[in-house]
């Protein structure tokens, strides 16, 4: 039966539903059903209602748009006849098909950048992937995040598989059961005072430091604090701080972002060159002493007096402890901050140890740039979520945290060795760095008899579905050839198939 003659039974004239932002009013007369189904149709064609899509419940909307229930019954039903849609029982009324012939919708920058400005599909061609690895912009992480792999060894993720969820929910259940109602209001823009506690009392037990709580700033990641430090500083009429060479492209993007000069500093065996920093007259420096991004290099005992003598001169050092938990070969290495109190910004977060899309990290800045910086972080976000902070608090007090640290320590270590093996058995020129500690290791080809190019060889095994970072992208001045391969999120299987690939790349690159 046709429903549509009912346009005008029981509805006011402005009547309508926030779900596509439907207004009957829209409709020609006598043609609700048929107006409603067309709507419907343009949604799912045009990417608004994408393939697993759940509509509302007929009686749902029907009565958000003061219409019969007939009405909407019928416009689901001509999608269903046309194979747009489908009822699924308790999963409710699923899109499960887009309409043809609909032109597909133009790329993005981020795809552009991606696929080489409307490129085929990197596996395809060398177009796409030679335009990815060629120009690390700002775009470049999420464009490479969008781009298909099979294997993909990214650097920087932990494993990811082992997420403790049954202890999260638990977690969040006694956190919740406990909740006062006030503070689901807003809150500290510094953090929490569950967390703000249980991080000092973690660096105390894993790093050495010695912090009051009040002094920890919560922050969303180690970029967002980069982001803040270079705010302030630059307020206080800092403009440059000096970064490692090489060192992490993501880290030198946020502090440029922010208006931020970053001279580079060569690192050796041995760490950064402290005498170099010196001679470049550079107030500040970024660093990763505990395991360097992307060598893997410790900054050695004299190294580290330099260090601390160059602050005392005056000079000021932030302090980027990013994985020091994940160590496998060495006695754990103390961060700078345990020894320095007010010329340290101690930079950490949970990415590594959890999950980086929790986006929740801590800084302890000297008493200087205590208030600037939370001031900076309150005008950014007014603080991080409270109940993800609550929980994660709840992991570290309770020993939860140090119990999935050794149990990832043990599936990192297998799968760190599986690569170190892949390499020693596929890619015997190539010279491993920073295999003892981390996520990743960095491979250079300095020796290897007929060069290399390390972005036509990222390039190369895109192509072949194998996803890894060129260690040109992470210099500022001329390095080695090399790749960097994150290997905790891959199984030892995965990760010798990705290896024997990119060796069968290197192969081509003549």
């Amino acid at each position: 039966m046709n429903r549509s003659n009912q346009s005008k039974i029981g509805r006011s004239k402005s009547a309508g539903a926030d779900f596509l932002q439907l207004r009957v009013e829209e409709a020609p007369p006598g043609g609700l059903s048929h107006w409603l189904a067309e709507r419907l149709r343009e949604a799912i064609s045009d990417g608004r209602l994408p393939l697993g899509t759940r509509l509302p419940a007929t009686r749902q909307l029907a009565t958000e748009l003061q219409v019969s229930r007939g009405v909407v019954t019928e416009a689901y039903q001509r999608l269903t006849e046309d194979g747009h849609i489908s009822g699924q029982g308790r999963a409710g009324t699923i899109v499960v098909a887009a309409p043809v012939g609909i032109p597909p919708a133009p790329l993005g920058r981020a795809e552009r950048l991606a696929f080489g400005g409307g490129a085929p599909h990197p596996a395809s061609t060398s177009g796409g992937a030679a335009a990815v690895v060629a120009g690390p912009g700002l775009e470049v992480f999420d464009a490479m995040r969008a781009l298909p792999a099979d294997i993909d060894l990214t650097p920087g993720v932990p494993d990811l598989a082992a997420f403790p969820r049954a202890a999260w929910l638990k977690a969040e259940r006694t956190v919740l059961t406990d909740l006062s109602a006030s503070a689901f209001g807003y809150g500290d823009p510094a953090g929490t005072p569950a967390l703000r506690l249980a991080v000092a009392n973690w660096l105390a037990r894993n790093r050495g430091i010695k912090a009051d709580p009040a002094d920890i700033i919560i922050v969303a990641g180690v970029s967002q604090a980069l982001g803040l430090i270079a705010q302030v500083l630059r307020a206080d009429g800092i403009t440059e701080l000096a970064v490692e060479d090489p060192g992490s492209l993501g880290s030198r993007q946020h502090l440029q972002l922010w208006g931020m000069e970053t001279p580079p500093i060569p690192v050796d065996t041995d760490g950064l060159r402290v005498d170099d920093l010196r001679e470049s007259g550079a107030p500040a420096v970024l660093v990763t002493p505990a395991h360097q991004f992307p060598t893997g290099v410790v900054l050695d005992g004299e190294r580290r007096r330099e260090l601390m003598r160059w602050a005392a001169d005056g000079g000021l050092i932030v302090e980027d402890d990013y994985d020091a938990e994940h160590r496998y070969d060495r006695p754990p290495v103390p961060a700078l901050r345990a020894m320095l109190t007010e010329q340290v910004i101690y930079a950490g977060s949970i990415s590594k140890l959890l999950a980086p899309a929790l986006r929740i990290g801590w800084m302890l800045p000297p008493a200087k740039y205590k208030e600037a910086l939370v001031g900076a972080k309150r005008l950014a976000d007014l603080g991080n979520a409270a109940l993800p902070q609550l929980v994660i608090a709840q992991l570290m007090e309770s020993g939860e945290l140090e119990r999935q640290l050794r149990y990832v320590r043990r599936r990192h270590r297998t799968r760190r060795d599986a690569m170190i093996d892949a390499i020693s058995n596929h890619l015997p020129t190539a010279t491993v760095h920073g295999a003892a500690a981390g996520l990743h290791l960095t491979i250079t080809f300095d020796d290897h008899p007929s060069g290399v190019d390390d972005l036509d060889l990222a390039a190369a095994a895109l192509e072949r579905g194998i996803k890894t970072q060129p260690l040109s992208w992470h210099s500022q001045k001329p390095q080695p050839p090399g790749l960097v391969l994150g290997y905790a999120a891959r199984t030892p299987t995965e990760i010798t198939t990705a290896i024997a690939t990119i060796a069968t790349a290197l192969k081509t690159l003549k």
